[in-house]
């Protein structure tokens, strides 16, 4: 595996220049109604080029049909925006846009909620363990003295 000089491949500059173009190409170009403000949150590129698979979540939308009908005008914008990007990127051959539904926006709160609640049992829990092991490490002033 060959690395650039900037310390990461050739796939993931293209995807960081495919990403920008196309949040600005998705904000300025495309007018349809029923994909309502769209965030581009990454793009990975095929190693040969061949298909981009674009991540994007829905401000706007919140039903599982929405997002589905958005990612079906954006399915159906692909070759439009595919030969917009070739415009701005110069590669001899634009990988075919593949779009999919970012779902770590609609999963982080809730997985951190989980951390959150984990974090505060396993505190309770050491508290616990903490409070009895001073109860039991404190010596009896009434132990009766050994006799040798």
């Amino acid at each position: 595996m060959r690395h650039s000089p900037r310390g990461y491949k050739r796939t993931d500059r293209i995807a960081d220049q495919m990403q920008r173009d196309l949040a600005f190409l998705l904000q300025r170009e495309v007018k349809d109604p029923r994909v309502g403000m769209v965030t581009v949150s990454g793009v990975k590129v095929a190693k040969d080029l061949s298909v981009a698979d674009v991540y994007v979540t829905f401000m706007t939308l919140e039903t599982p049909a929405e997002v589905k009908e958005a990612l079906a005008v954006l399915e159906h914008a692909s070759g439009f925006l595919r030969t917009m990007l070739a415009k701005s990127i110069r590669l001899r051959v634009m990988p075919r846009l593949r779009f999919h539904f970012d779902e770590v926006i609609i999963n982080a709160p809730r997985i951190s909620s989980l951390i959150s609640q984990a974090l505060k049992e396993d505190r309770e829990r050491s508290a616990g363990r903490s409070s009895a092991s001073e109860e039991g490490d404190q010596p009896d002033a009434e132990e009766p003295e050994s006799r040798d």
